[in-house]
């Protein structure tokens, strides 16, 4: 089997991914092929931590009615839902992993600390983090790029529904362009959709890598593990 590039990464997923066709609600199938996938990571020895959002269950104050605040709070639960979730189907397959929440709720996962989240990675666990960053008005690729920052990931996995970076949505138009490689200066810039400016701005200036691919086939995780080019790098 060919070799990792990477000795520790954090993957972030939306909550989207994770209810399948369905759109919505926790499709453990779709679960179930993630989770094999990270088993074959950590098979290679690669560390694995993992941020997870939590669309499938709530979008924020969609209607406009409800205080911001709160309703992000709502979201950092949500992702805590996703995060046992994955955790449970992990565990099934042998693989030992910890959740820890940015909010601590300790009857059901471990308050979030740095120096523990290490000591997890350093005897082969996988860390999920839940509750984003902890804070409201923070996106989970915000959360992403900080977890990253805070435990030295090698880079992050951004797994999306399309194959990489466009200048335009592929969705909608026809002639959109896909981008192999960027900077992080040319993402703010152009205002490319990979991750919030917060997070693309906290990613550039702490020197973090992004590889941006799709998630339809879980395998993509392996294979850009041991290097294969896919999707798009932001370096």
């Amino acid at each position: 089997m060919v070799a990792p590039i990477y000795k520790r990464i954090l993957l972030k997923l939306s909550g989207e991914v994770l209810a399948g066709e369905e759109k919505k609600g926790i499709d453990f199938d779709t679960v179930e092929n993630i989770c094999s996938a990270v088993k074959q990571v950590t098979e290679l020895g690669v560390q694995v931590g993992i941020v997870v959002g939590g669309g499938n269950f709530w979008r924020g104050r969609s209607s406009g009615k409800m205080d911001r605040t709160r309703a992000d709070h709502m979201g950092m639960l949500a992702t805590v839902m996703n995060s046992l979730a994955l955790c449970d189907s992990l565990e099934q397959m042998g693989v030992p992993v910890r959740v820890q929440t940015a909010i601590e709720m300790r009857q059901i996962a471990e308050p979030y600390i740095r120096n523990k989240a290490t000591r997890h990675f350093e005897k082969g666990r996988v860390v999920i983090f839940g509750c984003g960053t902890g804070n409201p008005f923070f996106t989970t690729d915000t959360a992403a790029a900080l977890r990253a920052a805070e435990i030295d990931a090698d880079i992050i996995f951004k797994a999306t529904n399309v194959d990489g970076v466009y200048d335009k949505d592929p969705n909608k138009f026809s002639d959109a362009v896909k981008y192999d490689e960027l900077s992080h200066n040319e993402v703010l810039s152009k205002g490319l959709a990979v991750m919030d400016s917060t997070a693309a701005s906290l990613c550039r200036d702490n020197g973090i890598a992004i590889l941006v691919f799709n998630l339809n086939n879980p395998q993509n995780i392996v294979d850009a593990v041991c290097g294969k080019k896919i999707g798009t790098v932001v370096k």
